[in-house]
């Protein structure tokens, strides 16, 4: 039998920090990859926002050793099957349409897709999707709301996304439910356009220093 999110967990495990890209210039995603995976963070999702998203990955994927690349805010199931072409070690969704399902289960692509909800949650899960993104975290009830399905949906573990950053991770890292998180904190704007790699490498090392829940 298929299974659709096969390998997925082990990825997810490999750092606790997912850093979240938007790739502007595709110049900047080998050297930004190299500094993110030299402080500790492998996991490395590029959002498909921009032009350069797709050539990112594929760049990122054939010379950044170690790293482990993803494509992020897939919407379609022609995203879908783009980013799978690519080899992805894993493609992220903000939320999840029955179509992106369908594509999904009949993917080699782990899939990781978004909820905010209980139904869209219990949903993904009946399809076979127990590791999903919680987007927007934040504003979706944060800590407080993923405490309260840890109980009633012990089957489903997250990837929370959408305002986290080093200052609240740990207390999303401290849940059952919580595998790692997500976020754009450890590569700002402003040091990828400087090109201040090492910078970005301790931010990356910081990050990669938040204790998960033992």
């Amino acid at each position: 039998m298929h299974e659709p999110q096969q390998g997925l967990e082990n990825s997810l495990q490999l750092s606790p920090v997912v850093a979240v890209l938007v790739i502007e210039d595709v110049s900047t995603a080998v050297p930004l990859a190299r500094a993110l995976v030299k402080g500790g963070v492998r996991l490395i999702e590029i959002t498909l926002r921009t032009p350069s998203a797709l050539r990112a990955i594929s760049q990122i994927a054939a010379e950044v050793e170690h790293a482990v690349v993803g494509a992020g805010t897939v919407v379609s199931p022609k995203q879908f099957a783009d980013v799978e072409k690519l080899k992805c070690r894993f493609a992220v969704s903000p939320g999840a349409t029955l179509d992106l399902i369908k594509a999904a289960s009949e993917s080699n692509c782990p899939w990781l897709p978004g909820a905010a909800t209980l139904s869209e949650t219990m949903l993904l899960l009946e399809h076979g999707f127990s590791l999903q993104k919680f987007f927007p975290a934040e504003a979706s009830g944060g800590v407080a709301y993923l405490k309260s399905l840890a109980s009633v949906l012990s089957a489903v573990r997250f990837c929370p996304t959408g305002g986290i950053d080093q200052r609240n991770a740990g207390s999303y890292l401290a849940l059952p439910n919580v595998v790692c998180v997500g976020g754009s904190w450890i590569a700002p704007e402003a040091l990828v356009n400087s090109a201040k790699w090492e910078e970005i490498t301790a931010l990356a090392s910081s990050a990669a220093s938040i204790n998960r829940r033992r």
